[in-house]
């Protein structure tokens, strides 16, 4: 947001409503937030938002300090004191250290924002999303993709989920080299990311401008559309069945009222929490540093067990990897010595076969439009199968691809199973024309 623009719409706003509470939020990428939060604030705003010191700018929120001395001695003086705010600054500064691995990469502010336009809170979440599909040396490309998705879209409003469907779409544009011309002109044979579809059927609402028809109606391929509110067309939510099902698989102790919430709304995302939690305990209670890095040698943590109970434990050594592709890793626990094997997730990526790739000459030979990992196989070999319909689910970092059918036929060989991770372009499900 730009200084003048907050002025412009904060004044509107409190003249056509003078007493409806006005709060500005916004990010700090190009470093004009300062300025914008101040003039939003004498506009007659009651709440701007802001961060302290050591967590602001870039694509956080603009400095809470700097605006506190800004608005200090003036009618818009806030009474905070400086003293208490630097205090939580310094905290989150040696917070902010041990996740920096995950920060943007951004030195300065940058006013490319305004060409791409893309939310200061997706920056870093889409930049990661990026690296993690194989797309890290073509970062500059997706930003240039990110402002074509959004226009091929309908110029949308971006802020979450709508902001996911236009950052899923520019890793797709990336992936596959398509320009708004081949979009358009493939659309119908493209399989795009679950979020692009489901916006295009209205699930997310309608767009004030309304939907780009031609490109809606290949995207779709006849799939139904929400042509009002989404939420006015769902059933009510059962809270009792829901918590009956978290019981029936992860056990009486994990049935609460915010997990019955949790999974109502994010079901994959809690299901995931859970499995990992099922498989490696409650892992909150490891230090952040041993959590996101590998221990030491010697090096010791104390974990907080239970009430009055603490662990300490002292890494040693990890040995050869053996031919079953585990390792055996040495720690004392409490002062006694001890050793669990541990596989290696690398090793069965290294023991695996290159896989087949699909042939592009071949309509019928169905190609990953995009690296991931097969989350669902919804085809067996000998299925007699028509044209749209679903073969494959793919998933990449949050990004869902359902792989349709290319042709009426029948299904001569699948593949892929579940959990597979492939690449672009690799053998998916070969369909035998009719």
């Amino acid at each position: 947001m730009k200084p003048a623009s907050a002025t412009m719409l904060v004044s509107a706003l409190r003249a056509e409503f003078p007493d409806l509470p006005i709060h500005v939020h916004t990010h700090d990428t190009p470093g004009m937030g300062v300025a914008s939060m101040i003039a939003a604030a004498e506009a007659g705003a009651d709440v701007v938002d802001c961060c302290v010191d050591s967590m602001s700018g870039l694509t956080s929120q603009p400095s809470m300090g700097a605006l506190l001395n800004a608005f200090r001695g003036t009618d818009l003086d806030t009474g905070l004191s400086d003293a208490r705010v630097q205090r939580l600054s310094t905290y989150w500064e040696q917070v902010r250290a041990q996740y920096a691995q995950f920060e943007s990469g951004m030195k300065s502010g940058n006013s490319e924002v305004y060409q791409h336009e893309m939310p200061g809170g997706q920056y870093t979440n889409l930049k990661f999303q990026a690296m993690q599909n194989g797309l890290v040396d073509e970062w500059e490309g997706v930003k240039n993709a990110y402002r074509l998705g959004n226009q091929v879209l309908g110029d949308i409003v971006k802020v979450t989920p709508s902001s996911k469907v236009v950052g899923d779409l520019a890793q797709f544009i990336v992936q596959n080299n398509l320009t708004e011309k081949s979009i358009l002109e493939q659309a119908d044979k493209l399989d795009f990311p679950t979020s692009v579809v489901e916006y295009f059927q209205g699930y997310l609402g309608q767009p004030p401008g309304g939907f780009p028809e031609e490109l809606r109606r290949k995207v779709l391929k006849g799939k139904p559309t929400v042509t009002g509110r989404p939420g006015a067309e769902m059933s009510k939510m059962n809270f009792a069945i829901e918590e009956g099902k978290i019981a029936d698989k992860y056990g009486k102790e994990a049935m609460s009222d915010l997990n019955v919430i949790s999974r109502a709304l994010y079901p994959a995302v809690f299901d995931d929490f859970y499995e990992v939690r099922k498989k490696y305990s409650d892992l909150s209670i490891l230090p952040t540093k041993a959590f996101l890095r590998p221990m030491e040698t010697d090096e010791k943590i104390v974990l907080d067990v239970g009430k009055g109970m603490k662990s300490e434990i002292v890494f040693k050594a990890v040995g050869d990897r053996q031919a079953n592709g585990c390792r055996e890793v040495f720690f004392e626990l409490n002062g006694l010595p001890r050793v669990i094997e541990v596989a290696e997730e690398a090793a069965s990526d290294e023991l695996s076969m290159a896989k087949e790739k699909a042939d592009p000459s071949d309509e019928g030979s169905v190609g990953a439009p995009m690296a991931g990992q097969v989350i669902d196989v919804t085809v067996k070999p000998g299925q007699d199968i028509k044209a749209g319909s679903p073969l494959i689910v793919l998933s990449a970092m949050k990004m869902e691809t359902t792989v349709s059918c290319p042709c009426d036929g029948r299904v001569a060989h699948v593949a892929v199973q579940t959990k597979d991770n492939v690449a672009i372009g690799d053998l998916l499900v070969i369909v035998e024309s009719t």
